[in-house]
């Protein structure tokens, strides 16, 4: 969730809320379920700039993905929350919930009483633009990249990888235009 969306010329071109922001999610998403996407629903609205309509984009979306092994992942997507930049993981499964993300400059406020603006978690600087929250990841990303340039073996995602997000991505665009779930293998023909 981004604190502000970027221009609209960008939005113009940039493929959507699910091609541009979303998709990062959908491939976490698969990675963490280990399983092929085979269905997606989702839906939006514009709480912000008309434009957004005009573009055919929505700034705020939830997205669901069933995998073909029947587990289910939920992604938020927004162009706007005004405490800054947010991105944040929950699993909850039969033996465990774990997060990631809920660091102390999670972009949240608690408001349990004892614990919001008086002392309680998070107590830090609200994260506010993606490229200060994720410094670390993307200086390895690129000393991976600049490791594969230089002959080393591909680690991590691959081409086919990309490939099967995207097709998350077209299938929550579909889903989004047609108010129905639509299956990945329709998006593909």
């Amino acid at each position: 969730m981004d604190p502000a969306p970027p221009p609209m010329d960008y939005i113009a071109g940039s493929g959507g809320i699910f091609r541009d922001c979303a998709v990062h999610d959908f491939d976490v998403l698969r990675w963490i379920a280990g399983k092929e996407a085979v269905e997606v629903y989702a839906t939006g609205s514009v709480q912000g700039d008309p434009l957004f309509t005009e573009y055919g984009d929505v700034d705020t979306a939830a997205i669901v993905v069933r995998f073909d092994s029947g587990t289910l992942g939920v992604v938020s997507a927004a162009r706007y929350n005004g405490r800054g930049y947010d991105c944040r993981l929950e699993v909850h499964g039969f033996d465990d919930t774990v997060v990631a993300g809920w660091d102390q400059g999670v972009p949240v406020r608690n408001v349990d009483p004892g614990l919001g603006d008086s002392g309680g978690f998070p107590t830090g600087r609200p994260h506010h633009f993606f490229m200060d929250r994720f410094t670390e990841a993307f200086r390895a990303e690129l000393s991976g990249f600049v490791n594969v340039v230089e002959g080393g073996p591909i680690q991590g995602a691959t081409v086919a990888d990309a490939v099967e997000v995207a097709w998350i991505a077209e299938a929550a665009t579909e889903s989004l235009r047609r108010g129905t779930p639509v299956g990945i293998k329709e998006v593909r023909q």
